[in-house]
C-alpha cells in the first residue's frame, strides 16, 4: 500500500526537485507525495528482462528510441507516476538530459508490473491516467493471475487483450516480437 505523506500541496516543479535525504521513491497524487514500496526480486526480473528485450529489439530494427526503468510520467496537473519500464523517443530522452527522468510528453510504451499492493493502482489509475496522458501502449504484467494484459489507445480509450501461457503477446509497437507470458513470468535468476 502506497503511504501518503501529509504536507501541503506540492506543485508539478517543486515535485521535479523534492529530496527527502532518502532513498525513497515518491510518486505524485493530486499535488501529495505518495512512496512507493520497494520491489520484489520477481518484480526486478520481469523489469530487467523486459528492459533487454525492448532494448535488442531496438537494436535489430534501428530505431531512434530507448528503454528506461523506473522513468516517471506526468498524467496530469499535479500528478506523475513511476513506470517500471518505458520506451521513449531519442528527442524525449535528449529533453531531459539534464532533468529529472519525468516525461512531460507521453512514452511509446509503459510497462507496469503488478505487485499485491499496486492491483488496484496498475489496474485502474494508472490504465485510466496513462490513456488521458496518450501513452499509446500499456502493459500490464500480473505474475499474480499468472496474465499479461496489452492495452493499445484508440480515440481516448485503451484495448484490452489479454494473454496467458505460451501466447504470444501482439504489441504494435513492436510487432516482430515473438515472446510469451510464460517465457516473461517464469524467469529464474539465472536467465
Amino acid at each position: 500500500m502506497n503511504a501518503q505523506i501529509a504536507h501541503r500541496l506540492m506543485s508539478f516543479s517543486e515535485y521535479l526537485h523534492y529530496d527527502d535525504g532518502t532513498e525513497n521513491r515518491y510518486e505524485l497524487i493530486d499535488g501529495e507525495l505518495a512512496r512507493m514500496p520497494p520491489p520484489t526480486v520477481r518484480h526486478l526480473l520481469i523489469a530487467d528482462y523486459l528492459q533487454d528485450l525492448f532494448k535488442e529489439e531496438i537494436k535489430r530494427l534501428q530505431l531512434p528510441w530507448k528503454t528506461f526503468r523506473e522513468a516517471g510520467v506526468r498524467t496530469s496537473f499535479q500528478r506523475s507516476r513511476y513506470m517500471d519500464v518505458c520506451v521513449v523517443t531519442l528527442e524525449q530522452v535528449v529533453a531531459l538530459m539534464e532533468r529529472p527522468a519525468i516525461y512531460e510528453t507521453a512514452p511509446l510504451l509503459a510497462v507496469e508490473i503488478v505487485s499485491q499492493e499496486s492491483i488496484k493502482r496498475d489496474y485502474r489509475y494508472k490504465r485510466s491516467e496513462y490513456a488521458v496522458a496518450e501513452i499509446p501502449e500499456y502493459w500490464i504484467v500480473d505474475p499474480l493471475q499468472e496474465k499479461m494484459s496489452v492495452l493499445h489507445l484508440e480515440e481516448g480509450l485503451y484495448e484490452l487483450t489479454e494473454y496467458t501461457g505460451e501466447q504470444i503477446l501482439l504489441s504494435s509497437l513492436f510487432p516482430e516480437l515473438q515472446i510469451s507470458v510464460q517465457a516473461i513470468l517464469h524467469l529464474t535468476p539465472n536467465r
